[in-house]
């Protein structure tokens, strides 16, 4: 379904991105999907977005955050909350070689991200991409961190995130002796321990509350100057619904989503495990309200 490439990265690594291409003669919109922790084009729900770019006739390309596409990366680092800047940069890739329009989603800890690259570039967004979504994204760090640090959230996904998250981590230390603590990250017991360990000081944050503090795009929001949607459900177990921004929070360019159902990433339709095609119908569809040329329906 999907066709690699591998860029290579100004600090002589790599990242891969997985293409679906529509073929056609004159210029489509492309949709680009920066995917969430541990995520992958073969997540669920970059496999309902493909299904929407195929319908609606659109390219679509999954950009895999360093580590994430099946073979560890070569540099001294791995990827976080805040990584603007490789999202920007993939971004500007993008622009160089595509005619049309391109609209960027995220999702989780990539909407997060893309929600920060918007901030920073501030007026000059729109000339990369004519809108962006960041879906179910933990906006605030600090409390979706203690949300998935505690109860049933630490039981389940805590467990399910550190079971990927440590083991790579170990074979960065392998590929570079020395760089962390090995064994205060095998004793790491939560996200913040890991991100204390491993996420903050390697990205140059210092400690975990550094690192949640600045990586955080909540009180940033009001510097957008791009089409942004900012999507969050009331009953998502990562994203506190105390924690969501009102519309005080933010300026004119940011629409916000905040339906009391749906959970994290997924908005079924019916009951478990229901059917997930209705967040790309409706995040594409408020997308495309942003596009200036002809769109296929």
């Amino acid at each position: 379904m999907y066709e690699r490439e591998r860029w290579n990265t100004p600090d002589f690594d790599f990242i891969d991105v997985d293409w679906q291409r529509f073929t056609s003669l004159t210029p489509k919109p492309l949709l680009v999907l920066f995917h969430g922790l541990e995520g992958t084009s073969r997540s669920h729900y970059a496999e309902s977005f493909a299904h929407y770019a195929r319908e609606h006739q659109m390219d679509y390309v999954v950009v895999h955050f360093r580590g994430c596409s099946g073979e560890l990366n070569l540099a001294p680092r791995a990827y976080h909350s805040g990584d603007y800047e490789e999202i920007g940069w993939a971004l500007d890739r993008l622009r160089a070689r595509h005619v049309g329009p391109i609209f960027a989603v995220g999702i989780s800890l990539g909407g997060n991200a893309l929600l920060r690259w918007a901030q920073e570039a501030g007026t000059q967004a729109s000339r990369t991409v004519s809108a962006v979504a960041a879906v179910c994204s933990p906006i605030d760090l600090a409390a979706s961190g203690a949300a998935i640090g505690k109860g049933f959230n630490r039981q389940v996904y805590t467990r399910m995130f550190m079971q990927t998250m440590k083991p790579k981590a170990l074979r960065k230390l392998a590929q570079f002796p020395g760089l962390f603590d090995g064994d205060a990250l095998r004793a790491a017991r939560d996200l913040y321990e890991f991100d204390n360990i491993f996420t903050a000081p390697l990205h140059g944050f210092g400690n975990t509350q550094r690192y949640w503090r600045e990586a955080s795009s909540k009180p940033h929001l009001h510097r957008i100057r791009v089409p942004a949607l900012v999507l969050n459900a009331r009953n998502d177990p990562f994203v506190p619904a105390a924690s969501l921004p009102s519309h005080k929070d933010v300026g004119e360019w940011v629409t916000l989503w905040h339906p009391q159902g749906g959970g994290h990433a997924g908005f079924p339709t019916s009951t478990p495990p229901g059917e997930i095609y209705a967040l790309p119908q409706a995040v594409g569809g408020w997308l495309r309200q942003h596009c200036s040329m002809p769109l296929t329906a």
